[in-house]
């Protein structure tokens, strides 16, 4: 049986109930394609250990095996670009370090399989660095982190250039969600008309994908 209540006194305290997977299947198919498409990025506001975020990388991965499985150099492009499309926020610290855990393993489970002794490190390190940067502890009512210095939330977002080179830039969550007080100006748009374009608090030079942790040294 899948575990769906950690303890009554996070029901009570959190609200905490988990998704069963039957469930998460059925919601993620009403939009199939997106759930398949590489680059199309999903937020959970609520992620627990991350049973839907799982699901949505194991999804992109199969994806990935199929189009690049034959050569290491493209799947390992495009299995941190599906990596980076996933983002989570919990409010409880141990599903954060879970859901983190989950969706790494769920990447390293694959890329190992594939590529065995060639598999690399450095792409193992850059993929924890991403989820380290998309998985948040923090509170999506308020829009802050939780801890001993709350700040506001924080997202990267990851774009690919030239091939191998990833552009981060870096969003406040209440930034991204200030494009309801422009209600007239959808946020993403696939059919060319006005968009309305946050700003970024933040923009780093471009970086080959595999050092994508070496930015914040920068």
């Amino acid at each position: 049986m899948e575990k769906q209540v950690v303890s009554k006194q996070r029901v009570s305290d959190h609200g905490e109930v988990y998704t069963r997977k039957r469930e998460v299947n059925a919601m993620l198919d009403l939009v199939k394609q997106e759930t398949e498409r590489i680059e199309s990025r999903f937020l959970e506001p609520a992620c627990g250990t991350g049973n839907f975020l799982s699901e949505i990388l194991e999804r992109k991965l199969r994806v990935v095996e199929l189009r690049y499985g034959k050569n290491q150099l493209d799947y390992e492009r495009y299995a941190v670009l599906a990596v980076s499309s996933v983002y989570g926020i919990d409010i409880l610290e141990d599903n954060i370090l879970e859901c983190r855990k989950r969706l790494f393993d769920i990447f390293d489970l694959a890329y190992t399989r594939l590529f065995r002794e060639a598999a690399k490190d450095e792409c193992r390190k850059a993929v924890q660095f991403i989820l380290e940067r998309n998985i948040i502890w923090g509170d999506a009512l308020t829009l802050e982190t939780v801890g001993d210095k709350p700040h506001s939330i924080v997202f990267s977002e990851w774009s690919p250039v030239n091939g191998s080179m990833l552009k981060r830039r870096d969003f406040t969550f209440h930034g991204l969600l200030a494009h309801a007080d422009h209600s007239a100006l959808p946020l993403f748009s696939d059919l060319g008309e006005d968009v309305f374009l946050p700003s970024p608090v933040k923009e780093y030079p471009l970086i080959h994908f595999l050092r994508v942790a070496d930015a914040e040294q920068q």
